[in-house]
């Protein structure tokens, strides 16, 4: 005779009440006898009665989350869900876990996962700087630091001298709004003043070499400032030596180096140049303007296309000019006499970090015997070694920001932006081995890549 069992639910949730008929099986009363004895304790259970446990709350858990919040009504199968772990709760986690459901058919769960894995992008390009919005300021910045650091993220100042110029121009401003607190001197209070700004423009865009050795070198005359000094004589000569340092290091540096490479240019030579260098740019110029007859190949490369300014100011001085694409540079390097191209900063193991396709056109010029020409400061040079352009880099804003031509459509519907199994990774810089580069144009002097390290000393110094 099969047992029946009778079940009675009230009218509240919360509970119910379970009549057995009288006539039940001896499993029945065993497990019902199971059922009342008090749990276990982790000590009492055996190994294989803990990992069914386990089992029964993962299960518990993945069926949880599956349905999702439930109402208030439903108290009562939830805590069954819990106790007894029904086989539903199971396959549940199955699908949860496999991606399958019972037909064999991917579920809706497995398809937004793997949505939400692509949308975090390449995990191995995580590192590269981001072109952001600089986020909210940590502690007393100064206005003309804020400004900057919008232009940064916004790249309206793009070029390793522009930027450096830029940053300490506005630290010039923040010194001369500098008051010294009382019981301070300004030699050690105004390094912590400015270590917020610092970190302000860094948060915009990541510091380039230049910005760290001029930052480096402003700290050095800030700490060895004499204390005796009355604070306004003292911020006077402080602004007299970010001047100097900018006069010596970038201005009169770029006028020697113009004159060094402008003899490097002869009557009839054609010159092709990358992207745009504002050195390279004053030595095309001079030469010009020296009387030298010659033309330029201006190769350029999406997203920044910067070679469209200098495109416009070589063509405005009446120089012979030719504008392709980085693709299309095989076609015209057989005709090419001399590469000139600039430098984002120079390692002490004679490579060049520059503009994203510089290590390009300097391996197709090696490979056809065109001499490359790096015209480069002494301020950018860094004294470690690096082997590639991976372990550092940044990352340039997508789209042709700075595309100047006429467009019959907005440009919001021609550029290529990020979609669900897109990712735009533009890299700002590359790294030229020493191999490809046949001399280095510096304030110093031309210098072969294997001499690079020995730029210090023709400073007169043991470090920049």
């Amino acid at each position: 005779m099969s047992a029946t069992a009778t079940i009675t639910m009230s009218a509240l949730p919360s509970k119910s009440t379970i009549k057995l008929a009288p006539a039940q099986s001896h499993a029945e009363a065993s497990s019902s006898q199971a059922q009342n004895q008090p749990p276990k304790s982790q000590k009492q259970m055996t190994k294989a009665e803990r990992r069914e446990q386990q089992e029964r709350q993962r299960a518990a858990k993945a069926a949880t989350k599956a349905a999702g919040p439930q109402p208030s009504g439903s108290n009562q199968n939830s805590a069954q869900v819990k106790k007894g772990a029904p086989p539903a709760a199971s396959t549940s986690a199955s699908v949860k876990k496999g991606g399958k459901g019972p037909d064999g058919k991917p579920t809706k769960d497995t398809k937004e996962t793997t949505s939400d894995d692509s949308a975090r992008g390449l995990r191995i390009f995580s590192h590269f700087g981001l072109p952001k919005p600089p986020g909210p300021s940590k502690g007393d910045i100064h206005p003309a630091i804020i400004r900057l650091g919008l232009q940064f993220s916004e790249f309206k100042i793009v070029g390793a001298n522009a930027r450096c110029i830029a940053t300490l121009t506005a630290f010039k401003t923040v010194i001369q709004d500098y008051v010294t607190p009382p019981n301070n001197t300004l030699s050690r209070h105004l390094l912590t003043h400015l270590s917020p700004q610092i970190t302000h423009l860094v948060s915009a865009r990541p510091m380039s070499v230049t910005m760290g050795n001029a930052i480096r070198e402003l700290k050095l005359e800030i700490s060895g400032s004499d204390i005796d000094l009355p604070e306004q004589d003292a911020k006077n000569l402080l602004c007299q030596k970010i001047d100097d340092y900018i006069s010596e290091r970038i201005t009169i540096a770029d006028q020697v180096i113009q004159e060094t490479a402008g003899t490097k240019i002869k009557d009839g030579d054609v010159i092709l140049t990358y992207a745009r260098s504002s050195v390279v740019e004053q030595v095309l110029v001079g030469a010009w303007d020296d009387g030298k007859q010659f033309s330029v190949v201006v190769v350029d490369s999406r997203p920044m296309l910067e070679g469209k300014k200098l495109l416009s100011v070589l063509s405005a001085m009446g120089i012979p000019c030719t504008y392709l694409l980085l693709p299309s540079i095989g076609s015209v390097i057989t005709e090419v006499s001399t590469v000139l191209v600039g430098a984002h900063s120079l390692h002490s193991n004679g490579a060049v970090f520059s503009r994203a396709g510089t290590a390009l056109v300097a391996m197709m010029a090696k490979q056809h015997s065109v001499p490359v020409v790096v015209c480069c400061e002494t301020y950018k040079f860094a004294e470690t070694i690096q082997l590639d352009s991976f372990t550092k880099n940044e990352l340039a804003p997508a789209g042709d920001i700075f595309s100047s031509f006429p467009l019959t459509r907005s440009k919001d519907t021609l550029t290529l932006n990020k979609q669900l199994n897109l990712e735009i990774l533009n890299p700002l810089y590359d790294l030229t081995p020493p191999s490809s580069i046949t001399a280095v144009v510096t304030e110093v002097g031309v210098i072969p890549p294997s001499s690079i390290s020995s730029i210090p000393l023709a400073l007169g110094r043991t470090t920049l």
